[in-house]
């Protein structure tokens, strides 16, 4: 979702640590996969020949493996006075404050979640507890959507 699009949300919260920890990871994957498709010539000790497809071969896994990596980036949560939209790593989901019984951040847990009126749990990953403050933030934001106040922040 692009910023244009954000606007039309009166929060929208996002995993700050672990993007960054992702982004880091994902850079060095792609570096150590690449200085190995550099030293990957000429003929191994059983015999073997490495070519440029083989060197081609390793930066492309380390590109899939960055891939990888930055799709723990990817949650994201919007919401508005008429509902929450949920990005997860795998999923997505959209669901009016109706339907919605409480905003929680369980002690000891590592997400917050949101419970549903009909006893289900939807965790979300983009608000997470290594965040502190930042989490604290987003779960009052949405706490007072959800209770029909409104949220005078982005977080």
């Amino acid at each position: 979702m692009n910023k244009v699009a954000d606007r039309q949300y009166e929060a929208v919260a996002r995993p700050r640590k672990a993007t960054i920890g992702c982004v880091v990871a994902a850079v060095a994957v792609v570096l150590v996969c690449s200085f190995v498709a550099t030293a990957l010539r000429g003929e191994t000790e059983g015999g073997g020949v490495f070519h440029a497809a083989d060197q081609y071969a390793m930066v492309g896994l380390g590109l899939l493996c960055a891939a990888g990596l930055l799709a723990f980036a990817r949650p994201r949560v919007w919401a508005n006075a008429s509902g929450v939209k949920v990005r997860n790593i795998v999923g997505v989901y959209e669901l009016p404050w109706e339907i919605v019984a409480a905003v929680s951040f369980p002690r000891g847990a590592s997400f917050a979640q949101l419970e549903l009126a009909d006893g289900d749990v939807v965790a979300m990953n983009a608000i997470q507890a290594v965040d502190g403050d930042h989490a604290v933030t987003a779960i009052r934001a949405l706490r007072a959507l959800h209770s029909g106040g409104k949220a005078d922040e982005a977080v």
